[in-house]
């Protein structure tokens, strides 16, 4: 009786003389053969934990994914970020979390874009893959390099999303919106900042309103004298028990629940006022109104540093839709 039923050793020799020997796990008639590797001690590992319906991790993209989530995702900041990658890598653990290194090519890459029915979210999500890849050759999980490294065009092509904040949309949705949501709009438009940082922004100090990116770290300030938003918001607010910029009238802190709801309900309030603009206004989000501060700047490479863009061509290609005013020639 075999010992390892279904353990099936593959030899192949070269023509200097050279052997190469592997180990399967034989599903026929019922599947393919799941290679376990070369080595010896690692395919019965992975073949009792295919003969005994444990969890198939050693040698497998999953060992990645698992030491990744557990080390590396806690490093980011940013909870937005970090809840995007929680969503991304489930997605992708689901289609090849089982698969060994080898198994994936480029064109199998391509074929997960062509199936997936949310393109851009497929571009992130291979995205993380690579990253987490990455990290599997620097721990030693395999040699292999990225299936695409070096290929130009092989992902989804994504468009930038054509929406300029007009005043009269601007203006619409302010005037339906409670204090809380107006101070919102006034500090992002304002500053540029994103919704989160908009939110956890602390008061100033000195006169200067400071703040870090949760995006990128980057640590910069704002004199609140020289803008006459700021100091108007200021003197509104008053003297709040609350060391945050954005807050309700009675001290709290603001989440951001509180202002999607706010924001919801101004947006439908606004949409029946203006009938002529609701297709435009229910198309226009919060966050819309960092791309209403780029287009407020006075030109491009102001609004590429008030967004602390690493460079213009981003500000210009995602945030900034305000056309530049061209001279005639006669």
């Amino acid at each position: 009786m075999n010992k390892y039923p279904r353990l099936r050793t593959h030899t192949r020799k070269g023509k200097s003389g050279q052997v190469w020997t592997w180990w399967t796990y034989d599903q026929r008639p019922h599947g393919p053969e799941i290679p376990l590797g070369s080595d010896y001690a690692q395919a019965l590992v992975q073949w009792d934990a295919i003969r005994n319906k444990r969890p198939l991790v050693a040698g497998r993209v999953q060992e990645a994914i698992n030491r990744w989530r557990e080390d590396c995702l806690p490093d980011y900041d940013n909870k937005d970020t970090r809840d995007s990658y929680t969503r991304q890598l489930a997605n992708v653990e689901a289609w090849c979390g089982k698969m060994a290194w080898h198994e994936i090519t480029l064109p199998m890459l391509r074929q997960y874009l062509d199936k997936r029915t949310a393109k851009t979210q497929g571009n992130r999500e291979l995205a993380v893959l690579s990253i987490v890849w990455g990290k599997a050759r620097l721990w030693g999980m395999t040699e292999l390099h990225w299936p695409a490294a070096g290929v130009k065009n092989w992902k989804n092509t994504e468009k930038a999303r054509e929406f300029e904040v007009t005043d009269e949309l601007f203006a619409a949705v302010y005037e339906q919106g409670d204090q809380v949501l107006k101070d919102c709009m006034d500090i992002a438009t304002t500053t540029g900042m994103r919704l989160t940082d908009a939110r956890t922004c602390r008061m100033p100090v000195d006169g200067k309103l400071r703040f870090k990116s949760s995006k990128t770290g980057k640590m910069d300030y704002f004199v609140v004298a020289k803008s006459p938003v700021l100091t108007a918001l200021l003197e509104r607010r008053g003297k709040v028990d609350c060391v945050m910029l954005l807050t309700t009238p009675t001290g709290r802190e603001v989440s951001r629940s509180m202002l999607r709801g706010r924001y919801d309900e101004a947006r439908a309030k606004a949409a029946i006022a203006h009938p002529e603009l609701a297709d435009q206004i229910k198309a226009m989000f919060l966050r819309d109104s960092r791309k209403r501060a780029a287009d407020l700047a006075s030109d491009d490479a102001s609004a590429s540093a008030l967004l602390q863009h690493s460079s213009v061509k981003l500000t210009t290609t995602h945030y900034r839709r305000k056309g530049t005013e061209l001279k005639a020639v006669r």
